[in-house]
């Protein structure tokens, strides 16, 4: 079985987190021994939803958390047990699979009930009921394979048995005191008694030795709608065995029962087991259908998730979770930040203008060729952040890949920058939520909480009437979240510069680090196009200054 790897670009996901999770998904699916699996941490922007329907590629799977959870551990496989089957057979298949209990489930393999030894055993150690076969609805079948026995004579296909148990030892004088209508008696092989008992219109006659039934007694069963059965075992034996043909619904924990989901975490699962004392729980998934059991000692050998990430190398700005898993490798085209790992990984990072940059030339140093939908991906993303090679950030060897994607990809690079552009920068309908969201980092410079967001446009003028309260909403959020600072850039794809709104105790350090005065806390900035580059760089030497 392969090992599953999560592939994990940043929280409020760009083009380039998106497309070069899912890209990069596809190489290590077609070079590894893994199931690589890409991942979302929120919504899509409208420029990373336009690309993939553009090159027809679903949306990757949205993951909230990637601490360990019960379907990552190596859980024991059962086969859950039928209500309906007897005390005997469930004793045979805990005894066969050396389990002390067994989850029961109903035709539709849901859980209904946990049966364990302790149920079975205290059938034996309560006082012995020999009403007990018509209070648990025990079928004639459950008795024929307990005592196995031989069926003589059926009054139906499914025989009502209501009367209690009763054992035919003494003289017929004396039982007919005893037996009554409907009871289920157990008899040798004098027919004078067995004759009693079908006077007494018993509704059950179970001859032991294995004696031969006359002729006689099945034809006058047959009129008294008495069943028959023969068995092997003696008297004794078989008053010992026929409580064992009770259904184990009758005896099994259905109330309260301790159970478990597959997506349940494992440090929940833990401290539920602290205050239990069970050896093991049935685990069900999401329909509550039973996929196996789990026990103390599954939690101690337990298996984290294997998480690559892309576009970030930064913890704050990472899926949640991630000290619980196996971070195994890192791209990116950002400083080297904060995340740490327990042993050395692939860390791949360069001073290039995207990471989808990074990934094409993964795919062609291993003489691979992306499919054409890869392709795109990649040099949609590429054209995104390096906003058609007007940021500073870009490089020649952006350029240089995007020449052979878009040959591959079969798209013109201009025609489509144009197209996606317009498709996702238009700001008329969201709300200031959305627009803030749209591509939201933030970072822990020195001792500041910094949250810097960018939004692309080619309409500035059409962001005026939300100014005021896109301020309101950035100081609120300062406040309740303890931001140091926070940026909204406003990045005006045709004129190259971005306006900055800001907000926080620290708006200061926007006016030191570009040496400009802000006007009711916004300013705009010529040339400024990359957070990475031109903006976190500047604030953090304003910061230790």
């Amino acid at each position: 079985m392969k090992d599953v790897v999560y592939i994990s670009g940043h929280k409020n996901p760009d083009t380039d987190s998106i497309c070069s999770a899912i890209s990069y998904a596809e190489f290590k699916n077609r070079t590894g021994d893994v199931q690589a699996i890409p991942i979302r941490l929120g919504e899509l922007s409208r420029e990373t939803q336009f690309i993939l329907k553009y090159f027809d590629v679903p949306v990757p799977e949205l993951i909230e958390t990637v601490k360990s959870q019960i379907i990552d551990l190596n859980i024991d496989k059962v086969a859950p047990i039928s209500p309906e089957i007897s005390l005997k057979m469930a004793w045979s298949i805990m005894k066969e699979n050396n389990v002390k209990s067994l989850p029961v489930t109903d035709d539709g393999d849901k859980l209904i009930g946990l049966a364990s030894l302790s149920n079975i055993t205290s059938c034996y150690m309560d006082i012995w009921d020999n009403n007990i076969i018509t209070k648990s609805h025990t079928t004639l079948d459950n008795i024929l394979d307990t005592l196995a026995g031989k069926l003589i004579y059926s009054a139906d296909d499914n025989p009502k048995l209501k009367g209690k148990i009763v054992v035919a030892a003494m003289t017929p004088d004396n039982a007919k005191e005893i037996i009554e209508e409907g009871d289920i008696v157990i008899c040798g092989d004098r027919k004078d008694s067995q004759k009693l008992i079908l006077q007494k219109k018993a509704s059950l006659m179970i001859v032991t030795g294995e004696h031969p039934v006359d002729e006689e007694i099945i034809k006058e069963a047959a009129k008294v709608k008495c069943s028959i059965i023969t068995t092997p075992y003696d008297t004794f034996t078989v008053t010992r065995l026929i409580p064992q043909s009770v259904p184990i619904s009758y005896v099994m924990t259905h109330d309260n029962l301790i159970s478990f989901r597959t997506d349940d975490f494992v440090d929940d699962v833990r401290n539920v087991m602290l205050q239990t004392r069970f050896r093991s729980y049935p685990v069900v998934d999401e329909h509550n259908k039973v996929v196996g059991r789990i026990s103390r000692y599954h939690l101690i050998s337990q298996n984290k998730k294997k998480v690559i990430l892309v576009d970030h190398n930064e913890r704050s700005q990472s899926v949640n979770g991630l000290e619980d898993a196996d971070i195994i490798e890192i791209l990116d085209h950002h400083r080297i930040a904060d995340i740490q790992t327990g042993k050395p990984i692939y860390f791949r990072n360069e001073p290039v203008g995207c990471t989808a940059t990074i990934v094409g030339s993964i795919f062609f140093e291993h003489g691979l060729r992306p499919s054409k939908k890869i392709a795109g991906l990649l040099c949609a993303a590429i054209i995104s952040d390096t906003l058609l090679f007007k940021s500073p950030t870009s490089t020649n060897t952006d350029k240089m890949i995007v020449k052979r994607l878009a040959n591959i990809a079969n798209i013109d690079v201009e025609a489509f920058a144009k197209e996606m552009f317009k498709e996702g920068t238009s700001l008329k309908g969201r709300s200031l939520e959305d627009i803030f969201n749209t591509d939201f980092k933030t970072f822990a410079l020195e001792q500041l909480k910094v949250g810097v967001a960018q939004v692309n446009t080619m309409d500035i003028e059409g962001f005026e009437p939300m100014r005021e309260g896109m301020l309101k909403l950035m100081e609120e959020k300062s406040q309740k979240e303890n931001y140091d600072l926070l940026i909204l850039m406003l990045t005006d794809i045709i004129k190259g510069g971005s306006e900055m709104l800001t907000a926080g105790e620290r708006k200061d350090l926007v006016s030191k680090a570009f040496n400009i005065q802000l006007t009711n806390n916004s300013v705009y900035v010529p040339g400024v196009l990359s957070r990475k580059k031109q903006v976190i760089p500047p604030l953090n030497s304003a910061i230790k200054n």
